[in-house]
Order: structure tokens, then C-alpha cells, then sequence
């Protein structure tokens, strides 16, 4: 039997990809949502038309939401109504659901996803996969939750899942806040700005005279090994010198209690809060 998805946002950056991927196969009809002119152009380029909105949500087995987190609430208030009983709306992120900015119906299952991207520790050797940092090409983690609805849907949500984020080295199964713990607190809260703080400390280095071919080649592998030796891939420790210095610059740049306000649950919520834009940064 053929799942009618339709596509909202089809056209952004998420909605092509989901297209390129789900577009030849056979158990998908895609139903593509888009109103932009940059994004109807991207959808056509792709052979679709886009289909009217209230034409594809009232048809459509799934919903997927390619769209800013910024903009579900409000969306999903209008669509949320028009869908059909038994059918499915899939998140490709958790702050919606986490947040609770869309709607409930107790006849609609409710699916998050979101891709982990390929990892920095692989066995990939073909140029174009070792260059694709969303995934899609080179294979990559998968992690969903079912955040309401019947537990038989969750092997059909995963599924859609695995076929548009493919290909796949493992699917995850965690709730929606476990979600929301890993993204925003943990790759955006603390892994991107500390990573931005890195950046500050190349751009530092670079203005003190250290020649930034130089600088960049010191730091990109050291990068490597440390994350390596910190995380238990390597098998062997950092030298004592380093674990010192180590030390001295946790004390410099992090507060001592930075965990248990960056993981703080309550602190979690308003941050995705902020995301959605049901209150204000």
C-alpha cells in the first residue's frame, strides 16, 4: 500500500532532501507543500508541482514538518484540525513537541526524528562521502521517539525515517525530551559553543602572529586525537602535561556548576521554548 506523505516546506532545506531521497521509492506518493517562490522553483526542479495545501493534509497517511521550528506552532494550529483519523504528523525535531506548541488529537500519532549526521570516526574512503556533513550519501545514526499515539505506529514512523535519512547505521529509539536533552543542551548549548569558543582561540592565535596554515593544521589534528583520547576511541591517555593544562583551562573557561544549569530540565524547556518562539529570548 502506498504512504501519501505530504511535504511541508518542500522546498527548504530539509524538504528537498527528503524529496531527493524519498521521490523513487515505490511506497511513497509525495505530496509536496511549498508557497515561497525560491521553493517552488526547487520542488519543480525535482518534477513535482506543488499541491494545494488543504488538498494534501486532508489525503495525506503522514505529515512531515520541513519547516523552522519557529513556524510549527502556528502552522500545525491550522493543519492539525484537517487531518485525517489514524493518519501521522512526523517532526523532524524535537523542540515542537517538547515546547507543546502544536495541538493534540488523541486519533493522530504524533513521530519526531531527527538525524545524527555522519560521524567523525568512520571507515568512509569515497571523497564524496567523506564531504557529506548532513548525511544522505555517507551513512549516519538515526535517533526517534513516538511522542503520542499507538505503539504499532512507531516501526511505520521509524521506517519513513530510515528511508529519508538513509543510509542508516543504526536507529535509536529515546523519548522526545531525551531529544531535546541532546539537542539543543548538548551539540548546540555546549558542544557548538564551545566549538565557537575554539574558533575565537584559532582567530586569537592567528592575530598574535602564528601563521594560520600552520595554526589550522596544529588544531585540526589535534582535534582528532584529543576528542579520540577523551571519549575512550584512542586506548591510551593524554600525557600528564596535558591533563594539567587541561585542568587550568577548564578553571579558566567553565563555570564549576555549568552542568547542572545547562542540563537542568526546567532550563532545557525554556530554551526550547525560545526555539519555537513561544516566549521570547
Amino acid at each position: 500500500m502506498t504512504i501519501k506523505i505530504a511535504l511541508m516546506g518542500a522546498g527548504g532545506k530539509m524538504g528537498v532532501r527528503a524529496i531527493d531521497k524519498l521521490k523513487d521509492n515505490p511506497k511513497y506518493e509525495l505530496l509536496p507543500v511549498e508557497v515561497s517562490p525560491a521553493g517552488i522553483q526547487n520542488v519543480e526542479a525535482r518534477g513535482y508541482q506543488p499541491v494545494p495545501q488543504d488538498e494534501a493534509i486532508q489525503t495525506a497517511d503522514v505529515v512531515v514538518l520541513a519547516l523552522p521550528d519557529r513556524l510549527i506552532g502556528r502552522i500545525t494550529q491550522d493543519i492539525v484540525p484537517k487531518m485525517k483519523s489514524g493518519a501521522m504528523i512526523m517532526g523532524l525535531d524535537p523542540a515542537a513537541a517538547y515546547a507543546e506548541v502544536m495541538p493534540i488529537r488523541d486519533d493522530l500519532t504524533y513521530f519526531v526524528t531527527h538525524p545524527c549526521h555522519p560521524p567523525l570516526f568512520h571507515e568512509e574512503t569515497e571523497p564524496e562521502k567523506m564531504r557529506d556533513w548532513f548525511g544522505g550519501v555517507a551513512a549516519q545514526h538515526l535517533v526517534c521517539a513516538l511522542h503520542h499515539g499507538p505503539e504499532e505506529d512507531y516501526a511505520k514512523g521509524e521506517q519513513i525515517a530510515i528511508d529519508m535519512f538513509g543510509p542508516i547505521i543504526k536507529s535509536h529509539r529515546i523519548t522526545v525530551e531525551q531529544m531535546a536533552i541532546l539537542e539543543p543542551a548538548l551539540v548546540e548549548t555546549t558542544t557548538l559553543a564551545l566549538i565557537g569558543v575554539m574558533k575565537e582561540a584559532f582567530d586569537k592565535v592567528v592575530e598574535m602572529g602564528v601563521p594560520e596554515e600552520a595554526a589550522w593544521a596544529f588544531i585540526s589534528g589535534h582535534i582528532r586525537i584529543e576528542l579520540a583520547i577523551v571519549f575512550g576511541i584512542a586506548g591510551f591517555p593524554v600525557s600528564d602535561g596535558a591533563k594539567l593544562a587541561m585542568q587550568k583551562g577548564m578553571e579558566q573557561l567553565m563555570r564549576p556548576d555549568w552542568k547542572e544549569r545547562v542540563f537542568n530540565l526546567d532550563r532545557i524547556r525554556h530554551s526550547v521554548a525560545e526555539i519555537t518562539g513561544s516566549v521570547k529570548v
